[in-house]
């Protein structure tokens, strides 16, 4: 099979700055309690104007720079989003607008906060068989417009900000950042664990009883359960892709989890009896932004220095659905 190097990396997060002082003035909150239940401390809102094109175009933009080509050369967009501008037309579709990448195909793949390797995973496949030259994968979100602004326990967690990789086949021999394997999995009877009840045929047309009910509105089910899973599947999507690959975490040099929570985070750490100075957090200043947490933070350590040429880099995610999946790469 062909080998899948990503060519360039991007990102991009609002300007708006929502801290936990900023809750403190429309919850029953603090700072302190909001930072040790969660690690969150301040995330990014979408202007009223922003939308997850815009989002992502952003993101995009930095990722094809990066790899030194422009949006027309694309040929595939895979946007990972649960918050896409319209459910008809995709995400994607206006995305591909966005960008002026008219050559280009465009879908959205669904698969909430492990979206990223999902996306990694269907482009990896068009590439290896030649379908497409390239592959542009973006994960972007605008988790502020789903969210119960009056839920303490859920909407201190999430906030807004977008991701991309532009991805492509090189021969035997280069040096590049290559995709060494990507793992994915799903488990659908679990999956009202992360909910958003409302918008899809179970609940349309929307009613005045179905927003009274706040069913388009995120919800967080079994709280504690889903932390424990959650750790589970990090740290076994992380074994998965480090151990079928005979490699061992002492060859890692980041993990870069989902930033879903911080003690998640420590937990997985600990079950996978690595420091903490190698997993690579975002949450403090951006929370959980769902699919687009996973390339943000890649895109950051790329472009700080703590991922170098060589090194071994491990991507884990887990979200609603359930989903879950890793991928290891060799930069």
């Amino acid at each position: 099979m062909r080998r899948i190097a990503i060519m360039g990396t991007g990102s991009y997060v609002p300007s708006r700055v929502l801290s936990n002082f900023d809750l403190e003035k429309i919850l029953q909150t603090s700072d302190e309690w909001i930072s040790k239940r969660t690690g969150v401390r301040e995330r990014r809102i979408a202007a009223a104007d922003e939308y997850a094109s815009d989002l992502g175009k952003e993101a995009a933009i930095r990722a094809t720079e990066m790899a030194g080509i422009s949006p027309r050369d694309v040929e595939l967009i895979v946007l990972c989003t649960m918050t896409p501008d319209t459910a008809c037309p995709s995400g994607a579709n206006w995305l591909e607008a966005r960008l002026g990448a008219d050559n280009a195909v465009s879908f959205d793949v669904v698969a909430a906060c492990s979206g990223f390797i999902f996306g990694l995973s269907v482009a990896e496949q068009y590439l290896k068989t030649g379908t497409f030259a390239n592959a542009l994968v973006v994960a972007s979100e605008v988790m502020s417009r789903t969210l119960d602004w009056t839920d303490r326990e859920s909407c201190i967690l999430w906030g807004d900000g977008a991701g991309a990789a532009i991805l492509k086949p090189v021969d035997d021999g280069l040096e590049c950042s290559e995709i060494i394997s990507t793992h994915i999995h799903t488990d659908g009877k679990n999956g009202e664990n992360l909910l958003l009840p409302g918008g899809g045929s179970k609940t349309t047309p929307i009613s005045h009883t179905s927003v009274d009910q706040k069913l388009h509105s995120l919800r967080m089910i079994r709280a504690s359960d889903s932390v424990r899973v959650a750790v589970k599947c990090f740290a076994e999507a992380a074994e998965e892709a480090v151990f079928q690959n005979g490699y061992t975490f002492d060859d890692v040099k980041v993990i870069i989890p989902h930033q879903a929570n911080l003690r998640i985070l420590q937990q997985m750490a600990k079950r996978l009896k690595v420091s903490m100075e190698k997993v690579y957090l975002t949450v403090e200043k951006y929370g959980n932004i769902s699919s687009s947490t996973v390339p943000i933070a890649l895109d950051e350590a790329v472009r700080d220095g703590t991922i170098e040429k060589g090194d071994l880099v491990v991507l884990t995610a887990f979200g609603g659905g359930l989903t879950w999946g890793s991928s290891l790469i060799r930069w």
